[in-house]
């Protein structure tokens, strides 16, 4: 199933997407005749999605997806991690190998953004950045998960934008603030639930910058795979319902390249990764006094 988090006329709900229609909790209800709650991690991991699901061919798409405001998947996740360096390719243009352990940054969920949004950068920051990743969503609480047990912590995975500020980032010399500003984790356009992906570890990526390709790779390039990433931080901290783990980028981002175009304001963001659909974005430069 495709589930997204939706807003129209300023009322949120979520629901089913399929082939550009949706049906919206309201219409889930009135079709199952369960009563589904109105927060869409409730009803994600409280056992009401399971209960929905059996009851799927119930269900009908009766509005149109292009009717709502499609909004972050997760409104609230208490942790928001993002691993650095997770692609062979991007740490050898880097000049890097990429860890063996997974090297973590975290950020804020007021840094979250929907697809069709704006990305708004403040004027001070001069050298602002992409990253396309694959994201997936912690179904379970769980901690010193193995590696045999990990793929079985995963509801589902979405698209995911860790905008960076690098010369912030280089003025840090660590990352936190230069990827933390609002707006700077674009995500989804929904939750792709883990059933419909057959091999997470063999997906196209790609990300398209007014219409140019700049990052064009393959899942299967992570250096550290994704049970292992969650064996791993599972170690370090206790991950929860509603977490969003962000597996790495591959090449093709503008970090340390001498001909670097860094985005600008008005670029158009195009991010699409196979079976998990597009997420698009505008960059917004805002006069920071």
């Amino acid at each position: 199933m495709k589930i997204a988090r939706l807003s129209y006329e300023n009322n949120e709900t979520y629901g089913f997407v399929k082939g550009g229609k949706v049906a919206t909790k309201e219409q889930i209800t009135y079709a199952t005749g369960v009563p589904i709650p109105q927060n869409v991690k409730d009803f994600l991991f409280d056992g009401w999605y399971d209960e929905i699901k059996a009851k799927s061919d119930e269900l009908s798409y009766e509005e149109e997806l292009s009717k709502f405001k499609i909004l972050p998947p997760i409104p609230n996740p208490n942790k928001i991690i993002c691993l650095a360096f997770n692609y062979v390719d991007h740490a050898k243009e880097q000049g890097l190998e990429a860890p063996e352990d997974p090297a973590l940054v975290i950020k804020p969920r007021t840094a979250l953004n929907g697809t069709n949004s704006e990305i708004i950068c403040p004027d001070f920051v001069t050298q602002l950045d992409y990253e396309v990743e694959l994201a997936l969503i912690v179904g379970k609480n769980c901690k010193n998960v193995s590696i045999k047990e990990a793929p079985n912590m995963i509801f589902g995975y979405m698209v995911f934008n860790d905008v960076s500020a690098r010369d912030i980032q280089f003025k840090d010399r660590q990352f936190t603030r230069g990827k933390s500003f609002d707006s700077f984790a674009p995500c989804g356009p929904w939750i792709t639930t883990v059933d419909e992906i057959k091999d997470a570890q063999s997906l196209r990526l790609t990300t398209k910058i007014n219409g140019k390709i700049r990052q064009d790779s393959s899942t299967s390039n992570m250096f550290i795979k994704i049970p292992e990433i969650i064996a791993k931080i599972s170690k370090v901290m206790t991950l929860e319902k509603g977490d969003i783990i962000s597996t790495g980028t591959p090449a093709g981002v503008m970090l340390n390249k001498p001909d670097a175009v860094f985005l600008k304001d008005g670029d158009k963001i195009e991010m699409e990764i196979e079976n998990l659909g597009r997420l698009c974005n505008t960059v917004r430069i805002t006069r920071s006094d």
